[in-house]
């Protein structure tokens, strides 16, 4: 499911932020956008959020903003940086291709800035802070919008109940028609004997006579997808599976059809069904 969420702390050293965007995919994809200070941080943030989220693709943003008083120190500390320029002079002799040293990678050193650069234990405390709190709101957002799912989905359960509890009823009657139909076609045949085709006739009535089976079991995989909506949790693959046994069903009930009745109400399910796999693909 979709969901967005943002923390945010405000350092001594700067600004820090956290986002979580997620959109909707069958199954879990964890993308990071951050500075490199924060990519040792990147299992641990993967372990927590994949903890808390189960199916969608994810996009966690890290941004870190330093104040004037932190991004402007006295001096960058001169030892460390005659040792860098040193270092890179020699490099560069060896790979003469190699690309120099930027200033802002030169700042972003570590031990460079001395006691003005930021606190590596304390910026990454902040971060699972951050992550923890996003992570919490990111949670309650896709939970507003799984509700609005399973009442989108519990319509269309009640929609396939109607078309089953109408249909059961009119069963009978189908039968009868159908029965009536097929001895005609037999007393025709005994006019003229063809015992093949009277067998095949019977066969033919013997698959078709009764769909009370395939109802039965609609009902009850409707039962259980509302069982499973209600008790909450992950339930996105388990619908998938019920979704395919709900269209198995709807599909025996079209080929056994020997009505336009019993023809309409299948396809009129398989609609349904259609459109609750479509909802389903954005449950965890």
């Amino acid at each position: 499911m979709t969901g967005y969420a943002q923390a945010v702390a405000d350092l001594a050293t700067g600004n820090l932020s956290l986002e979580l965007r997620g959109v909707n995919s069958r199954f879990f994809e964890l993308a990071f956008r951050m500075g490199e200070e924060f990519r040792p941080m990147e299992p641990v943030l993967r372990e927590r959020i994949g903890a808390g989220v189960r199916r969608g693709k994810l996009e966690c943003r890290i941004n870190y903003t330093a104040k004037e008083a932190a991004a402007l120190p006295g001096e960058p500390n001169p030892a460390l940086l005659q040792q860098l320029a040193r270092l890179s002079e020699a490099a560069l002799k060896a790979i003469p291709q190699a690309r120099p040293f930027g200033v802002a990678e030169i700042l972003r050193w570590p031990g460079m800035l001395g006691d003005n650069a930021p606190d590596t234990e304390a910026m990454q405390a902040a971060v699972l802070d951050l992550a923890a709190r996003a992570l919490d709101e990111f949670q309650q957002s896709r939970a507003r919008e799984g509700e609005k799912l399973k009442a989108a989905l519990m319509e269309r359960v009640t929609a396939m109940r109607g078309h089953v509890a109408a249909l059961r009823p009119r069963t009978p009657e189908i039968v009868a028609a159908y029965r009536d139909k097929l001895t005609r076609r037999i007393e025709d045949m005994l006019a003229a004997p063809d015992h093949d085709r009277i067998m095949q006739e019977v066969a033919l009535f013997a698959q078709k006579i009764d769909v009370a089976e395939e109802l039965d079991r609609l009902t009850t995989h409707l039962a259980e997808v509302e069982r499973v909506l209600t008790a909450g949790g992950a339930a996105g693959k388990r619908l998938d599976f019920l979704m395919q046994e709900l269209n198995r069903e709807a599909n025996t009930l079209g080929s056994k059809s020997v009505s336009s009745e019993l023809t309409q109400t299948s396809v009129e399910l398989k609609v349904l069904i259609e459109q609750m796999r479509e909802q389903i693909q954005n449950i965890e």
